[in-house]
């Protein structure tokens, strides 16, 4: 039942959802991006079962300070998207919560309170 909180500390969304699973009583371990970076297998396996466009992170300023060419290079192939995400951690959407929990998948990206609620019904 190990269930892993993605995003970086000082993230106001992390914080929202670090909150609510304390209120909920779910125990997590929290993997930084800033600090510990992420792998291209777990950017690939969030972008197979969410889509890119829920993962990659377009409306914070990591993805406005992008040139145009690398933007068209993003939005046209997703292997550039990922390779965007794995040098600038702050473009993956946050937080990402996976794991499993009470014999069910978790996968959550970005705070949403009530998918996390029906997640981590007991």
């Amino acid at each position: 039942m190990t269930i892993t909180l993605y995003g970086i500390k000082n993230c106001n969304s992390v914080k929202k959802a670090t909150t609510k699973l304390e209120e909920l009583d779910v125990s997590y371990d929290f993997h930084d991006y800033k600090k510990q970076g992420i792998d291209r297998d777990s950017l690939e396996r969030w972008v197979k079962k969410l889509g890119i466009d829920t993962v990659l992170n377009k409306r914070g300023t990591t993805w406005r300070k992008l040139n145009d060419e690398q933007k068209q290079n993003a939005d046209a192939d997703v292997e550039n998207a990922i390779d965007l995400m794995l040098d600038n951690t702050s473009m993956i959407k946050r937080p990402i919560i996976e794991g499993e929990y009470l014999e069910k998948a978790v996968l959550i990206c970005g705070f949403d309170e009530e998918a996390m609620v029906l997640a981590f019904e007991k």
